[in-house]
């Protein structure tokens, strides 16, 4: 191989695990099947949740995978690969998941959550989760709860005596 085409591919794998090290989540996936319409959907529908998704060639994928220091990944990266990486820890699981429910021919593989590994399973459990704002909306609630019940029991109190 050419010393340049070698540099190439270092540098490559080098970026790659930079912006592995800086996503909060990643999503490993296999493409093929699906039109160039439902893979610009698919994009789109990453991009608008902060997320995107590149076609890497698996032998750069596992070499940035290692060098970030994400250990059992090595049966993921056989056939066509593509990795959605997302900002948040939800975010590209969650449109990977909606998205995977109308189109079958998407096959999800693995993902990255926080520095640690999930298999497909693990992984469609996180999509279900709510997203940030949906939990910051449940903890409020629960927080009110006290206050609200305690006005609720005051005004039955003063209309009992009223």
């Amino acid at each position: 191989m050419k010393e340049s085409t070698l540099q190439r591919k270092i540098e490559e794998v080098n970026q790659l695990t930079e912006r592995f090290s800086e996503a909060q989540s990643l999503v490993f996936v296999n493409p093929i099947g699906l039109t160039v319409a439902e893979v610009s959907e698919l994009r789109r529908n990453l991009y608008n949740k902060d997320c995107e998704m590149q076609v890497i060639k698996n032998n750069i994928l596992r070499r940035a995978a290692e060098q970030a220091g994400y250990e059992g990944l090595d049966g993921v990266f056989v056939g066509p690969s593509a990795v959605a990486i997302g900002k948040d820890a939800t975010s590209a699981a969650k449109v990977i998941y909606d998205f995977a429910k109308t189109n079958k021919k998407l096959e999800i593989k693995a993902g990255v959550v926080e520095g640690k590994v999930y298999d497909v399973n693990e992984l469609k459990v996180l999509a279900n989760l709510p997203d940030k704002n949906g939990m910051l909306a449940m903890l409020l609630s629960v927080l009110q709860a006290p206050i609200r019940n305690l006005g609720v029991v005051i005004k039955a109190v003063s209309e009992k005596q009223a």
